[in-house]
C-alpha cells in the first residue's frame, strides 16, 4: 500500500473510484509494477495502463467493479483517457468497451515487445573476413598507382602491405568507436607476398575485388588458398575484445582493427601455403626413402636433388623474411589494446605452433638431403677412382707395348 499512496499523492485530484482502482491493483504485484511503469512514461496514454490493468484483474475483482468472463460486453462507467504530468489533471470520458479496452491492450504489449526487441540488437551485424593466397608476389606500388582513390595512407612504417576502401567512403568509420559493421564500407588489405584479406564484401563481390589485385601479381598458384573468419561488434561490451569460436567480438572496428586483424589473417593463410609446400618434400623423401628399403639404393638424379635443396631454402626464408612471421606489427607495439587483439589471433590461428612444425619438417627435409648429397657424392668418388684406375692400366699397357716394340726393333 506504500506504493499505491506513493503513486496516487503524486495526482492529487484522483477521485474515489481511481483509488479503489488502486486498491485492487495491490493483489497482484506485477499488475502495480505495470501501471507504476507506465505512469512514468509519459508518451503512454493512460488508458493503455488502465485497460492492462482491468484486463489482468479481471478475474479477481468483485462483480460490483468489472467481470469479463461472464459479461464480456459489460462496459466500464468511467474510464480515463489522458493524464497531465505537468498539470496534475484528470480527464473522464464517456464509458468505453471491453473491445477496446483489449484493442489497447494489445497496442501496449505490442509496444512493450519493439521496446524489448530494440534491446535485443546491441550486438550488431557480423563483419565477415575471408583471406586469400594465390600469388607469391604482389606489386603495390602498380597497384596503388590504379587505385589511389581507394587507397588508405599507412599509419605505420610497415611497408609490405597497403589497404584500400571501397564503397561509400563518405560513411566510412574513420573516427574511433565508430562501426563497420551494417555500413557499405567494404576493405581490402594486399599484402606483397601475395596474401589477400577481404572485410565486409559479401560472396558474389569477392571475384571481382580478386581480380584488381590479380593485374598486379605475378607467380600465380594453380590452386588458391582460402579462410574464413567474423569479427562482431558490440558497443556495450563490458571489456575491449572477447574471443569466441572462428570470431572475435570488439566494442568498435576501424583501421588500425582492420590492420591488426588483416596481418594475422594474412599470415595464416601464406603459412598455410608453405607448410603444404614443405609436406609435399616431405612425402617425397618418404617415398625415397621406402624406396632405399627395398631396393638398397636410390635412383635420383642430382639435378633433382639441388631444385628440392634450393625449394626447401627458399620456403624458409620466405616465411621468415617475407611474412616477416616473428615481427610484431607497429600498431600492436603503439596501442596495448591492438597488441591484446595481435596476440589473441596468432594464438587463435597457432602461428608459432604452425611454423615450430614448419621448421622440424624443414629440418627433416634437410637431414635427408644430406644424406643423399653424402651418397652422391661417393658415387662421383667412386666413378673418379676407377676412372684413374683405368687410366693408369691403360698407361701400363702402353708403356708395356713401347718396350715391346723397341725390343723387336733392337733384335
Amino acid at each position: 500500500m506504500k506504493s499505491v499512496t506513493a503513486i496516487s499523492s503524486s495526482i492529487p485530484c484522483l477521485n474515489k473510484a481511481f483509488r479503489t482502482l488502486f486498491t485492487h491493483t495491490t493483489t497482484n504485484p506485477s499488475a502495480l509494477h505495470t501501471l507504476y511503469r507506465n505512469l512514468q512514461n509519459p508518451h503512454r496514454p493512460i488508458t493503455l495502463t488502465f485497460s492492462l490493468i482491468l484486463r489482468r484483474q479481471s478475474h479477481s475483482l468483485n462483480h460490483g467493479f468489472i467481470s469479463s468472463r461472464k459479461k464480456p460486453s459489460f462496459a466500464v462507467a468511467k474510464c480515463l483517457s489522458s493524464i497531465s504530468s505537468s498539470a496534475h489533471t484528470v480527464d473522464w470520458n464517456d464509458a468505453v468497451s471491453c473491445s477496446e479496452i483489449a484493442e489497447a491492450e494489445e497496442l501496449s504489449l505490442e509496444r512493450e515487445e519493439d521496446e524489448d526487441d530494440a534491446s535485443a540488437t546491441a550486438v550488431k551485424p557480423y563483419i565477415p573476413v575471408r583471406a586469400f593466397f594465390f600469388s607469391t608476389s604482389v606489386d603495390l606500388r602498380s597497384l596503388v598507382e590504379k587505385n589511389k582513390q581507394n587507397f588508405i595512407p599507412p599509419s605505420s612504417r610497415m611497408t609490405n602491405y597497403v589497404v584500400l576502401r571501397f564503397g561509400d567512403t563518405k560513411k566510412a568509420p574513420t573516427a574511433l568507436g565508430a562501426n563497420l559493421s551494417g555500413s557499405d564500407c567494404c576493405y581490402m588489405v594486399v599484402f606483397q607476398y601475395g596474401s589477400i584479406v577481404l572485410f565486409n564484401v559479401s560472396d558474389h563481390e569477392v571475384d571481382g575485388y580478386l581480380k584488381i589485385v590479380e593485374r598486379h601479381a605475378s607467380g600465380l598458384l594453380p590452386e588458391m588458398r582460402k579462410d574464413e573468419y567474423e569479427v562482431r561488434e558490440k558497443p556495450t561490451l563490458s571489456t575491449w575484445m572477447q574471443g569466441g569460436l572462428d570470431y572475435i567480438m570488439l566494442q568498435y572496428m576501424n583501421i588500425d582493427g582492420i590492420r591488426t586483424i588483416g596481418s594475422v589473417l594474412g599470415q595464416s593463410i601464406a603459412l598455410d601455403y608453405y607448410v603444404r609446400q614443405v609436406d609435399g618434400m616431405v612425402a617425397e623423401f618418404t617415398d625415397i626413402n621406402r624406396g632405399m628399403e627395398k631396393t638398397g639404393t636410390f635412383t635420383m638424379e642430382r639435378k633433382k636433388l639441388f631444385q628440392l635443396v634450393g625449394k626447401a631454402n627458399s620456403n624458409l626464408a620466405d616465411v621468415i623474411l617475407k611474412l616477416g612471421l616473428f615481427e610484431r606489427s607497429d600498431i600492436a607495439w603503439k596501442d596495448a589494446k591492438y597488441a591484446q587483439i595481435w596476440e589473441y589471433l596468432r594464438d587463435e590461428f597457432e602461428l608459432t605452433q604452425r611454423f615450430a612444425s614448419l621448421d622440424f619438417k624443414l629440418k627433416f627435409v634437410e637431414h635427408n638431403i644430406r644424406f643423399l648429397q653424402e651418397i652422391l657424392q661417393n658415387r662421383k668418388s667412386d666413378f673418379l677412382e676407377w676412372l684413374i684406375i683405368i687410366l693408369i692400366g691403360a698407361e701400363i699397357l702402353i708403356s708395356v707395348y713401347d718396350i715391346a716394340h723397341k725390343s723387336s726393333i733392337a733384335l
